[in-house]
């Protein structure tokens, strides 16, 4: 019998030799079942025998190909057996999530799934807020990613939404504070019921338990041990150490007048500020106003990250694997180890040649006379100090950290406002002509240049360092209603994150009259606000024995280093280092923008400095 050979199915077959195999497309059938298919089928001609053909099994097939069947008949055996059902049921929740998420953005599609997954976090990725009555802030959340820094973006949203109202992006939402009765019930009427939240989360691989990102109970301990070493005695000593520093930098000043030379004065604030904070915290000379180093640069490094921390919305860097394969992060970690070996070297220091006495014959020094007068030299030898080296440590990488760029933002804009404002500068040349000699300034003499001040804090009102306080609730509260809030005020849950818009209390045309003009004066002038009743208003009077106007004075409208419980122990020191700086440089100089005001710019960290650099021509004057 003839075989043929027909494709497509696997076999069981015997061979010759009697063995049983599979094997593929290889199916003996008599041929004239074959032939009798094909013809029925019309799919072939008859095939004729060979003649001498022999019919034994084990002859090689005649082979026989059926022709390939067409591409719509196989598309239609597919569709018979297809169900779509799957299909839709997989599809439509991811269909109708985007169509959900374009409706939520008003055509904005990245901005509506951002607010999507906000919802749906709630009560998952973070705990609820509560604040239902609270308004939510409507706009593009795209505007954050703009070129504009968040503080500005909240501004406006301040003026359609008020001083209390909602925003979310991402996984995360936050209440955002731009009321002084709001903000003076979380810095004082009720702080212990918030910490520092986010900004502790975000500061700790570099701070540590310092005093900014502490939890409150390390807080309380090293607040009690840190402010009695800012006494009377040791910023007496202190501003005579900001004129020896100052006048390094008027060297360089000096040289720019006589060349012409355009000088960057926000680079030469920040090295005068690092030097300052060297010496008066550590007793270490940085040398930064006329050198480079590897401390130096780590300073920076470290700095630069700490910016870009605060302004990165994924904390990416807490995934260990980070500090390995990320470069910015290699290098963070670099910057941290010289750094620390730096501070540990110092603390060393001071430790092996410790004078332990009790806090009232410390402050009773005669500085002038003492070899080290640095705040580390009083935390070591006060009795019963914490000496453990991570605490100090911590500690001194606040101080320097904070204390060196927040100085160096507010002389930065100082001079930024007296160049763009001519007739203020001549104002401020003409209050400090006794001093165009040289001489070295006093603690005595900043209470003669109320004038002055009054610039130091018209410039920290309309740039505030920083521009955003972060709170956390620790537990339920209800906040006030504030300027025509909810009567009712607002319940807020624990563990909900809020941001102190110190740029929008600065700037509230609420609170301040012409609050975008630059006018020194305003800080000698009581200003009240009758439609506000809750908020007393500023009254200078208020000041009590401080030389500078603050929270107290406005009623919580001014926070130019916070204000509470947890206000920068170091205001005072920043402020006369400020002043002195000053008062010597505007004494003798007369400071021009090289370029417009547009080409400087503004960027924002941990504090406002510039986009581009302060460049400036010096002119003796």
């Amino acid at each position: 019998m003839r075989q043929i050979q027909q494709p497509s199915r696997f076999i069981m077959r015997v061979t010759p030799s009697g063995t049983g195999c599979v094997g593929p497309v290889r199916v003996t059938r008599p041929a004239s079942n074959a032939l009798s298919n094909l013809r029925h089928a019309g799919k072939g001609p008859a095939v004729r025998r060979p003649s001498g053909a022999s019919p034994r099994l084990n002859h090689r097939p005649i082979s026989i190909r059926s022709p390939a069947l067409p591409a719509q008949e196989i598309v239609q055996s597919l569709a018979e057996g297809f169900n779509p059902l799957p299909v839709v049921l997989f599809f439509t929740p991811g269909l109708l999530t985007l169509i959900y998420a374009f409706v939520k953005g008003k055509g904005n599609l990245s901005d509506g799934l951002s607010r999507v997954l906000t919802e749906v976090s709630q009560g998952y990725f973070q705990p609820s807020m509560g604040g239902e009555n609270i308004p939510t802030a409507e706009g593009e959340l795209s505007d954050l990613a703009g070129d504009e820094p968040l503080f500005k973006a909240l501004y406006q949203w301040f003026m359609d939404n008020g001083g209390v109202f909602k925003l979310a992006f991402g996984p995360k939402a936050f209440i955002v504070i731009s009321d002084p009765v709001v903000v003076k019930h979380l810095l004082k009427d009720n702080a212990f019921n918030y910490d520092k939240g986010v900004l502790a989360e975000i500061l700790e691989p570099i701070m540590g338990k310092g005093l900014i990102p502490a939890d409150l109970e390390t807080w309380k301990v090293r607040r009690r041990q840190i402010v009695p070493a800012f006494h009377q005695a040791y910023l007496e000593n202190c501003v005579k150490m900001f004129g020896d520093c100052t006048k390094k930098t008027m060297e360089r000043l000096e040289n720019a007048s006589v060349s012409g030379t355009v000088i960057d004065m926000e680079q030469e604030f920040l090295n005068l500020g690092l030097d300052i904070i060297g010496i008066g915290v550590f007793n270490y000379d940085f040398g930064s106003i006329n050198q480079q180093s590897p401390v130096i640069e780590a300073v920076y490094g470290v700095l630069k990250e700490a910016e870009h921390r605060s302004t990165f919305y994924i904390p990416y860097w807490n995934i260990p694997i980070s500090k390995y394969v990320v470069p910015r992060q290699i290098q963070f970690n670099k910057d941290i180890k010289v750094i620390n070996e730096c501070l540990d070297e110092l603390i060393d220091l001071a430790k092996s040649s410790r004078s332990v006495d009790d806090i009232e014959a410390l402050q009773a020094r005669d500085y002038s006379q003492v070899q080290d007068a640095s705040l580390l030299r009083f935390l070591v030898d006060m009795r019963d100090a914490d000496l453990e080296q991570k605490q100090l440590r911590d500690d001194l990488m606040t101080m320097l950290i904070a204390g060196h760029e927040t100085t160096a933002a507010v002389l930065t804009w100082a001079i930024f406002l007296l160049a763009t404002h001519p007739e203020i500068q001549e104002k401020a040349h003409a209050e400090l002509e006794r001093f165009a000699d040289g001489t070295t300034p006093t603690l005595a003499d900043i209470a003669t240049v109320p004038y002055l001040r009054n610039i130091v804090a018209e410039s920290l009102r309309l740039y505030p360092q920083p521009p955003i306080l972060i709170r956390r609730a620790l537990a339920d509260d209800v906040l006030p209603p504030g300027l025509n809030g909810d009567p009712n005020g607002y319940p807020i849950g624990k563990g909900a994150d809020l941001f102190i818009s110190v740029w929008n209390l600065h700037r509230s045309p609420y609170l301040w009259k012409e609050p975008d003009a630059f006018r020194p004066e305003r800080f000698s002038e009581a200003n009240a606000n009758p439609e506000f009743k809750e908020w007393a208003g500023y009254d200078p009077e208020k000041q009590g024995s401080s030389l500078y106007p603050n929270e107290v004075a406005s009623d919580f409208a001014f926070l130019p280093f916070g204000g509470g419980i947890r206000k920068c122990v170091g205001d005072q020191f920043a402020l006369m280092e400020a002043t002195v700086c000053l008062m010597m440089t505007l004494s003798k100089y007369k400071f021009e923008l090289a370029g417009s005001p547009s080409d400087v710019g503004m960027a924002t960290g941990a504090t406002i400095h510039t986009a581009n650099g302060l460049k400036c021509r010096v002119v003796t004057r």
